[in-house]
């Protein structure tokens, strides 16, 4: 889709517009206003920090003074100094990516599109890259990003699911966990953080009431029905050795959202089928 989006492929079907700008028809104006960061590495390893940075501006048509200001620009904003004469092959995982979305910004673009980032890279430069990211949101930059962690796309004010190629929601984070099909009527999520919870995952799997429940670190969150009681599960956590639990009720996250919807789509599939 943003190989379609970028004037890369043709469109199967459908429209889009960006800036104002048809993607098959006006073509042109698009390129001059986007920016792509490829999911796999795609600069020259033999090539310096320096070297890609400039090869990316001259692609974009910069010389002489222009060059050099944007390129020391992009240098100071993703802290790329100390690299600087570095080749790209030599870089770990974050420091290319920050080299990749410098060049990916040498022509000052107004909308740019990031192929899943964060992926291969350690949690330390994820963070960064997203500090990084919220910056140029800040400065009124158009971003447009995939990724398969959730907890990333908690941090987008937009987010779009797409499932076998379909787009089967789309809207704002806190509008999608309120979707019926997120909080089936007669249910609850609950927060149950105890001990053993492998085992607790086991018990609450065979409690009847229980509609699904996953572990997150030392919790579980359940979807359960309405009629049960936190006294039954307690109990049925005893079962297993596990004497204390703290229940709390809490809300769906992105992550529910995405689960529930297509399970719900992978259903109705295999019904058709």
């Amino acid at each position: 889709m943003i190989r379609m989006l970028c004037g890369i492929l043709q469109p199967t079907e459908g429209t889009a517009r960006i800036g104002g700008h048809d993607v098959v028809r006006d073509l042109e104006p698009i390129k001059e206003m986007i920016g792509y960061m490829s999911q796999k590495f795609s600069l020259y390893d033999e090539l310096t920090v320096n070297e890609n940075l400039i090869f990316a501006g001259k692609l974009y048509g910069l010389s002489g003074r222009e060059l050099d200001q944007r390129r020391e620009e992009m240098i100071a904003t993703t802290h790329l100094e100390p690299y600087i004469d570095r080749r790209a092959g030599q870089l770990s995982g974050g420091w290319r990516q920050r080299l990749a979305m410098a060049c990916s910004l040498m022509h000052r673009p107004s909308v740019l599109f990031l192929d899943e980032p964060t992926a291969g890279i350690d949690p330390v430069a994820r963070r960064e890259l997203w500090d990084l990211l919220f910056e140029f949101a800040g400065k009124g930059m158009t971003l447009f990003v995939t990724t398969h962690y959730m907890d990333e796309a908690e941090r987008c004010d937009h987010v779009g699911y797409i499932y076998l190629s379909k787009l089967i929601v789309c809207g704002e984070p806190d509008e999608l966990k309120k979707l019926p099909d997120v909080n089936p009527p007669g249910t609850r999520r609950l927060d149950v953080t105890c001990d053993h919870v492998t085992a607790a995952l086991h018990a609450m799997h065979e409690m009847p009431g229980v509609r699904s429940a996953t572990i997150f670190g030392q919790s579980m969150h359940l979807l359960v029905d309405d009629r049960v009681k936190r006294a039954q599960i307690e109990e049925q956590l005893r079962k297993v050795g596990v004497a204390h639990a703290e229940i709390h009720e809490m809300g769906p996250s992105l992550e529910d959202v995405f689960v529930e919807l297509s399970a719900k789509h992978a259903a109705e599939r295999q019904k058709a089928a």
